[in-house]
């Protein structure tokens, strides 16, 4: 039954996620319990978040964070494109429909690496302690870049762009931030701690499970609320599939170059969906969440493909 659900992680936390909305939308005795829920969620996913990577940087050492060139190249591909990308939104005239693809682009491009990325790297062959170092970059990059870009993007008329940069920061900053150097006092301060967290081998893999059927609730209802025309949907997931497929490509062949082709292309093409979703539901256009919603297919989709691939080049082996 464990073994079941592993392999089929994916498609039952977005099942249930997906029926889960569809529930209480519809069922009238869960009513009372709706407001409740609501705040439950909003507190729920951002713990999830922080506890998944907490969890992950337990795992390392700072010995083992060892900087590599390739990161610096992935790094200004990531913040370069999610710019220009903001830059058109910003200066670029455009109907809301056509906004909301280029949000969801966005998000995407500007998403910090999966905290899982590094199991799917090492089982590729790829070096898990440089994917784990460029994952506290991106996630740093993305601390810094979301305050700054998001109220911009999608400016509110009740608050000024520096209240929307504090809010934001305050909650971006620390979430991504923050259980890095918790990690870093466990282990130096309260070893026990650090060495039960770091022992729990597949708490992370159940949170994530978790937070992604939240995500995906979240954006079936945005979807079921949404006024918009189904081209518009399938024009966001197309730019989640362009996304997905560009930041594997570039990542791949930056990290050829110094002969880490694997860990550069999880690094980069890999993405926190379920943060991404969450950043999309809460600070941008909540429809713009189909694009990273979308990514999370796209990305597992190429996933399984290179597992696959692996698999059958050893048995030829």
């Amino acid at each position: 039954m464990l073994k079941f659900f592993k392999t089929w992680t994916l498609p039952i936390s977005m099942l249930a996620g997906a029926i889960g909305y569809f529930v209480f939308a519809n069922v009238t005795f869960l009513e009372p319990t709706k407001p409740f829920m609501y705040t439950l969620i909003a507190y729920l996913t951002p713990f999830l978040i922080f506890a998944q990577l907490l969890l992950t940087f337990c795992k390392i050492s700072v010995r083992e964070l060892m900087p590599s060139p390739w990161h610096g190249w992935l790094l200004l591909i990531q913040a370069v494109s999610s710019l220009v990308l903001a830059a058109l939104l910003l200066w670029l005239p455009m109907r809301e429909e056509y906004r909301d693809v280029f949000e969801g682009a966005m998000v995407c491009l500007i998403c910090p690496t999966a905290t899982a990325a590094a199991v799917i790297t090492g089982k590729l062959g790829g070096s898990a302690s440089s994917l784990t170092t460029y994952t506290l970059l991106s996630n740093l990059l993305a601390a810094i870049v979301v305050p700054l870009v998001f109220p911009l993007v999608e400016p509110h008329a009740e608050i000024t762009f520096f209240a929307a940069f504090l809010k934001i920061l305050g909650k971006v900053f620390p979430l991504l931030l923050f259980p890095f150097f918790l990690a870093l006092f466990l282990r130096r301060f309260i070893p026990p701690i650090h060495r039960f967290l770091a022992g729990l081998r597949d708490m992370a893999f159940y949170l994530w499970a978790v937070a992604l059927a939240i995500v995906t609730g979240q954006t079936v209802k945005s979807l079921v609320n949404s006024e918009a025309e189904i081209y518009v949907e399938i024009l966001i997931a197309l730019g989640g599939l362009i996304t997905c497929i560009a930041q594997f490509y570039w990542g791949k062949r930056i990290g050829k170059k110094y002969n880490d082709r694997i860990s550069a292309g999880q690094a980069l093409g890999q993405k926190n969906t379920v943060l991404a979703i969450w950043m999309s539901y809460t600070y941008l256009n909540p429809l713009s969440s189909v694009g990273p919603g979308s990514y999370v297919l796209w990305q597992n989709i190429f996933n399984s493909y290179q597992l696959w691939k692996k698999r059958n080049k050893e048995l030829e082996n």
